[in-house]
């Protein structure tokens, strides 16, 4: 078999599929782990010689759902059940 063009289309497989955590392409089939978050370990994959790829997957980074609401509710001190007070208008 030649070592140039023909042999470049016997790359027809992939070692890499998604990941159920990260959702990314870096589960690999036959070692069962991730590349980029080391699933199936509980511990997230993160590195300091890669500040980038941690601010990517930071908090902050997706919708927050939940988290962008404590701030205000822990203002108000987690109030729950309560109705505002009527305000009166002023007679001028």
């Amino acid at each position: 078999m030649t070592k140039g063009t023909t042999s470049r289309g016997e790359r027809g497989h992939h070692s890499h599929t998604l990941c159920r955590r990260c959702g990314k392409r870096s589960f690999h089939t036959r070692l069962l782990r991730c590349a980029s978050c080391s699933f199936p370990n509980p511990r997230m994959r993160r590195y300091h010689w890669s500040v980038q790829a941690i601010r990517r997957r930071t908090t902050g980074a997706g919708r927050m759902r939940y988290l962008k609401t404590v701030q205000r509710k822990a203002r108000n001190g987690f109030r729950e059940g309560t109705v505002a007070k009527r305000q009166v208008k002023k007679a001028e």
